[in-house]
């Protein structure tokens, strides 16, 4: 797998679609489509500005694993609309978006961009393969602050993560890693679990935020040298610090687990090339009528055959 890799967080880019494009944007029959108008406009905007060779659109096939909620129940927990018995748990998500989703799937393959979700696995963690396997540079396009740990300047791993819109975006490498956590790529996974994060249902340890975990990361170099140092009476943490990571180790043991991104998910074989011609032309107008998919589709269809 040579050449740029774009790897998409789907559903972080379709969910800032749909708030981010009116409502009003609709099919001839009156449904929203603004979450699918606003996702191809976005894919333009990124082939265009950024010109990979290659392109998937990861997804999340099972937005909150089993294996990480049995690690902490927590995960996610407060996003969930509706246990299932069997599979994973319905997510809550707006009324009008859900019915987008299906439309979004069939417009890229249509249009022959590789979707890729793996059962029992989230976006991250295709992404997290995608990039482990990848032999050139990769570009994450994510919402989602969780995959600045993949980042790597010596691989050409970064982060484009959506400022306002597409339009405006960080290219997250090291440097900026480094200015705004204190931490590089390889670092950022043990900053998150320290602190936590309340929108995944992390925990964290009480009273270590941000700014403590990174100067606990400078001075002990990661999550083990802190453990370490919480053990050893002879380190310089405070009592405080000493008591809240030790009463805070059986978090710390299965925390790493749940917040780094796997790298080892059954991937499919895909062709990831950017498609130029789509791939069933006929569906693809099909579903630019019925869906009404008007200069968003015409657009993208050109960025991709230029």
């Amino acid at each position: 797998m040579t050449g740029r890799l774009m790897l998409l967080d789907t559903a972080s880019l379709y969910f800032r679609a749909y708030f981010g494009v009116p409502d009003s944007v609709r099919a001839p029959d009156g449904t929203p489509v603004n979450a699918v108008r606003g996702l191809l406009d976005f894919i333009d905007r990124l082939v265009k500005d950024h010109r990979p060779d290659r392109l998937v659109a990861c997804m999340d096939a099972d937005w909150r694993p089993a294996w990480r909620v049995e690690l902490i129940p927590s995960y996610k927990a407060h996003r969930v609309a509706e246990e299932q018995p069997t599979g994973p748990d319905t997510e809550e998500v707006p009324d009008t978006l859900t019915p987008q989703v299906p439309v979004i799937e069939e417009v890229l393959d249509a249009l022959g961009i590789a979707r890729v979700g793996v059962p029992g696995y989230e976006a991250d963690d295709v992404i997290g393969t995608f990039t482990a396997r990848a032999d050139g540079p990769v570009d994450i396009v994510t919402g989602d602050r969780d995959l600045y740990q993949l980042v790597d300047d010596a691989r050409s791993i970064r982060v484009l993560y959506p400022l306002k819109g597409v339009g405006t975006l960080q290219l997250t490498d090291e440097a900026v890693l480094r200015e705004k956590y204190g931490v590089d790529g390889g670092g950022y996974a043990d900053l998150a679990l320290l602190r936590g994060d309340p929108s995944d249902g992390l925990p964290g340890v009480p009273g270590v935020g941000e700014k403590t975990a990174a100067k606990l990361l400078a001075e002990y170099g990661d999550l083990a040298g802190i453990v370490a140092a919480a053990e050893d009476p002879a380190s310089r943490l405070t009592p405080t610090q000493r008591r809240r990571l030790t009463e805070a180790r059986g978090y710390l043991e299965v925390a790493p687990k749940v917040v780094r991104v796997a790298g080892d998910v059954p991937l499919p074989a895909v062709d990831t090339a950017l498609p130029h011609p789509p791939r069933d032309p006929a569906a693809l107008e099909a579903l630019a009528a019925r869906w009404g998919l008007g200069g968003s589709l015409q657009r993208l269809l050109g960025t991709l055959g230029a």
